[in-house]
């Protein structure tokens, strides 16, 4: 007969083991992770992500939604001819403009100009404006006196005007150019959004434990400081990139941007705005195209602040 000793003993086991892995603490999550596990629940979000990761699609491969060359006009297919909304993906999809140009393969291939802009400047500012503004935070001082009464002087610019005026120093106006005039003048929120983060997160603990043990200002400031300090940036970065678009658009619609044979939503716009009355399709489809566009990094960089803001929680 089996012991009753052992029948005891193998009895508790199991109940000792649950009690062990209930009382085991769970793993604590980075700002990163916790901001990532509340954003994936999040339906702006997702939508948002989904618009943009289709939106950078039709950026890079243009030609996998439309065999149409949008710089060919056919005066045959002229503006007074209505789409023909049933030929999805077709040339006739949207109509056509003044030109006989197809709007939809302009649409689609003016996504590339947009998206182009949006995010090389948006990457110029944030890369420009985080390491003046971390610099003016971390030393203070004169250093931080001098780069925030440049910041002051950049920050009186207004955008356009400022945008206007450099842009017709080029000869060519290119999508190059543009990015250029955009991160000359916009790098300045940037940097006082990271300058008083920095002054913010340099008063903690381990700022003060690490300059206590020895640790180099460099590695102080780019393994300490930064990694705590950039969350408001990637909010105002993600919102600034449909602020950036919307601009580059404004500025070709008012014929001081992008310029033919570049394909820009602003130029069709611009162009579509004598139609208005006889086909206001060729007005609407780009303009809906790039309010949507906004639209999305705005839903996008809305979700992120939540995400990363532990008071809205």
């Amino acid at each position: 007969m089996p012991d009753l000793t052992e029948k005891k003993t193998a009895g508790k086991i199991p109940a000792q083991t649950t009690v062990a892995a209930a009382a085991k603490p769970e793993k604590a999550r980075s700002l990163g992770s916790d901001a990532w596990h509340d954003l994936r629940r999040k339906p702006i979000f997702v939508i948002s992500a989904l618009l943009i990761l289709l939106l950078i699609v039709i950026a890079i491969a243009p030609g996998l939604f439309t065999s149409v060359d949008p710089r060919a006009g056919d005066l045959r297919n002229h503006f007074h001819t209505p789409p023909v909304y049933d030929h999805f993906f077709e040339g006739d999809w949207f109509g056509y403009d003044g030109q006989g140009r197809s709007i939809y393969a302009r649409i689609i291939y003016g996504a590339r100009a947009s998206v182009v802009v949006g995010i090389c400047v948006t990457l110029g500012t944030t890369i420009l404006g985080g390491i003046a503004g971390m610099v003016a935070g971390y030393f203070g001082g004169w250093v931080d006196t001098i780069i925030s009464r440049i910041t002051d002087i950049f920050f009186g610019i207004p955008l356009l005007l400022g945008a206007l005026v450099i842009l017709n120093a080029f000869p060519t106006r290119t999508i190059w150019s543009v990015v250029f005039a955009l991160i000359a003048l916009g790098w300045t929120q940037m940097t006082r959004v990271m300058r008083g983060s920095v002054i913010t997160v340099k008063q903690s603990d381990f700022v003060t434990a690490a300059k206590a043990l020895g640790a180099s200002t460099s590695r102080i400031m780019f393994r300490h400081i930064l990694p705590n300090a950039i969350a408001p940036v990637i909010v105002v970065a993600t919102i600034s990139l449909g602020g950036y678009i919307a601009l580059e658009a404004t500025l070709s619609f008012l014929g001081i941007g992008l310029q033919d044979p570049t394909i820009s939503w602003g130029i069709d716009i611009s162009s579509a705005q004598k139609l208005i009355r006889t086909a206001p399709f060729a007005l609407f489809f780009p303009a809906g195209m790039l309010s949507l566009t906004v639209l999305a990094f705005i839903m996008l960089g809305d979700a992120v602040r939540d995400a990363l803001d532990p008071k809205l929680r």
